[in-house]
């Protein structure tokens, strides 16, 4: 890769960002308030995906428990793709399109949230985990791309959908990851008022 295709890469990625803002900053917004009653009401997020969306998962997981980037009280949630023993056991046992849903349903309750990860929208152990979170009357926040595959159609209305309109997996999962620190950060704007500028 040459120097003229690496100033290409982050140019296409800044594009993408450009054409994207518009179009999800509703669903982000919204995706901040389901978190917002989740934590304040006492609930916890639930967080899962594959590969760099598993990655994902943890680091948004990370930045609940930890802090985003000012100090707060500490917020629940658990990362469902950190476990290898629950992992194994349940893909041994059960095979992989459950390891998430049998987490959600031992886990999850009414009023939590599930923030579910996939690039391709097409997952079967995230679809398999909506329709989980869904048996325990949660909140659904999706993250998709490629138009949003299967989980368009698995989802409620109630449910919060950021489907990034572009079909390359690594572009992607870089506004992905924009999109979770968006909701990181609203979510600590509302818990400790706006970021003085």
């Amino acid at each position: 890769m040459n120097e003229q295709s690496i100033e290409q890469s982050f140019i296409d990625s800044a594009d993408l960002k450009y054409q994207a803002a518009q179009q999800l900053s509703k669903p982000i917004a919204l995706g901040i308030q389901a978190l917002i009653t989740c934590v304040t009401g006492g609930g916890k997020v639930l967080a899962c995906g594959n590969g760099g969306s598993a990655a994902d998962s943890q680091h948004f997981a990370a930045e609940f428990v930890g802090r985003y980037e000012r100090e707060r009280p500490e917020l629940a949630a658990i990362a469902l793709t950190t476990d290898s023993s629950v992992l194994t056991a349940l893909s041994n046992d059960y095979g992989f399109e459950q390891i998430y849903a049998k987490q959600v349903r031992a886990l999850g309750q009414a009023g939590d949230v599930l923030v579910a990860i996939t690039t391709s929208g097409t997952s079967p152990n995230v679809l398999a985990a909506v329709k989980a979170a869904h048996e325990r009357e949660m909140t659904v926040i999706a993250l998709t791309g490629k138009g949003g595959g299967k989980m368009s159609a698995s989802l409620r209305e109630t449910d919060i959908h950021i489907c990034v309109p572009h079909d390359r997996t690594s572009r992607i999962q870089e506004v992905h990851l924009l999109a979770l620190h968006c909701l990181c950060e609203g979510v600590d704007n509302q818990l400790l008022g706006e970021k003085e500028s």
